[in-house]
């Protein structure tokens, strides 16, 4: 089919893609139709395949117009988007489903043209991104961060034991409870009741943050109370899209909950010597074997946060100097995500979420628009690094990606063979590759720019701060 084709831009990432079909393409399609319609026909008076053309287009004319341009459209539109030569930024994105304005009409004497509106990846013009300067803080791991560690060691070695019966829950206990949300007759919320969750009260490890509340409680008992929640804060809430959705979720809302205490247990910690860490693990003979250990995986972890700083704040200064107009359907796919993670949070669907949501008074459009602005951001970084990524031609080779397999097999102790089958099976080589290729990439983000040393910051503040 020989179709001619003019691309408009229009606002935001949208863009409007005119085709035009000859005639004789028109006329020759139609014709198709008409002779599928014929061999398939069946009416009274006839034998299949017998009806002549003029029945079926005295009683199926308008039909027959609207298949042929279902056809036409289909044709020429598949024509233009299987085209390897048409430029990505042409090309609709996977979900922004091409749109037709105003609806053709068939002339069988008239070229036939139609236009599709959708979403685009957007254009974007790369700003300065060499010869930058950022500032990140100074930080050392000091004989506090080693303790802390020590003592999760003893923790994850502790001894768990029944609590009394009379007992009640305190800091430190591992604690089973039933719980919901109650309404505001007393019943309880459809969905919300969560049976059997263990957590360590104090730990502040669940989303509802009701340690306090439950605090003092005896095993068997069951107990109602209100808790209100903050209004979140904006400007910590955009680093971190999970903790973001929560926060937001949360803030400022009033919530019942019912809670029954089922089990009580709590922990006896090991004396901090050599025995406990040789229970860590055979390679360690003395404590201080175990220290060295702790020290060299922070500092590791502590170079991998640090170089996260830099290239977070360098990026920063990149969009500053290089704006991007993204699409809506783009923006709406990542809220989307973000409430798939919020219910995750919660352990639940996103339609409870959604539901939730209305039963306390809160609205999910105004929900997304606190996210909105951290969606946009971490779009914007990422077409930022993925533009620069082509216009340097930076990738990973199959040799790349064979060493760092070798790299996972030797970091976790599995046999290489074993590491290839599964990222084969998995179809996670790509993912390496990519992987790969942005790690070349902030090398390079880097080593082209200028990093200044900050004000001094504690490990610990500096690990935990989301961005």
């Amino acid at each position: 089919m020989s179709v001619t084709k003019e691309i408009t831009r229009l606002e935001k990432s949208n863009v409007k893609l005119s085709l035009t079909v000859p005639k004789e393409e028109v006329q020759a399609q139609y014709q198709d139709v008409l002779r599928e319609y014929t061999k398939n026909a069946q009416m009274p008076g006839f034998r299949k395949g017998k009806v002549p053309q003029e029945v079926l287009l005295r009683k199926f004319g308008e039909s027959l117009k609207g298949a042929a341009i279902g056809k036409i459209i289909e044709k020429a539109v598949d024509e233009v988007f299987q085209d390897e030569n048409l430029p990505r930024n042409e090309r609709p994105l996977s979900y922004s489903q091409p749109v037709i304005q105003d609806e053709p009409q068939l002339d069988l004497d008239q070229d036939l043209s139609f236009s599709l509106v959708y979403d685009v990846l957007p254009a974007i013009s790369i700003g300065q991104w060499k010869g930058l300067e950022v500032e990140v803080p100074q930080v050392e791991i000091t004989g506090e961060d080693i303790d802390r560690e020590l003592e999760e060691v003893r923790e994850r070695n502790a001894f768990v034991l029944d609590r009394d019966e009379d007992a009640q829950a305190q800091s430190g206990d591992i604690v089973t409870i039933n719980y919901c949300e109650l309404g505001e007759g007393g019943e309880a919320l459809a969905q919300s009741q969560r049976d059997d969750f263990v957590f360590t009260l104090g730990s502040r490890s669940q989303v509802y943050q009701f340690d306090d509340d439950i605090t003092g409680m005896k095993k068997g008992e069951t107990k109602e109370f209100s808790k209100t929640y903050p209004q979140a804060d904006t400007a910590g809430d955009s680093a971190d899209s999970a903790n973001a959705g929560v926060n937001s979720f949360l803030a400022g809302r009033t919530v019942k909950f019912r809670v029954t205490l089922t089990a009580m247990k709590e922990k006896k910690l090991p004396d901090l010597d050599d025995e406990l860490a040789q229970d860590v693990d055979e390679q360690f003979k003395t404590l201080d074997d175990l220290k060295k250990s702790i020290r060299e995986r922070l500092e590791k972890s502590l170079a991998l946060r640090i170089k996260d700083v830099k290239i977070n704040k360098l990026l920063e200064k990149i969009m500053e100097n290089t704006p991007v107009t993204l699409p809506e359907s783009m923006i709406k796919v990542e809220l989307e995500g973000r409430l798939r993670n919020l219910a995750r949070r919660f352990n639940t669907d996103v339609e409870n979420v959604v539901r939730m949501m209305g039963m306390t008074g809160e609205n999910p459009n105004e929900i997304e628009q606190n996210w909105r602005s951290s969606a946009e951001k971490a779009l914007h970084s990422r077409f930022i690094v993925e533009t620069l990524m082509e216009e340097q031609h930076i990738e990973a080779s199959d040799a790349d990606v064979e060493r760092e397999l070798e790299n996972i097999a030797a970091d976790t102790g599995t046999p290489l063979e074993e590491v290839k089958k599964k990222y084969e099976e998995d179809n996670a080589r790509e993912y390496i590759r990519e992987t790969i290729r942005e790690a070349k990439f902030f090398d390079a983000l880097v080593a082209g720019n200028t990093i200044k040393t900050g004000s001094r910051v504690n490990y610990l503040d500096l690990m935990e701060k989301n961005g």
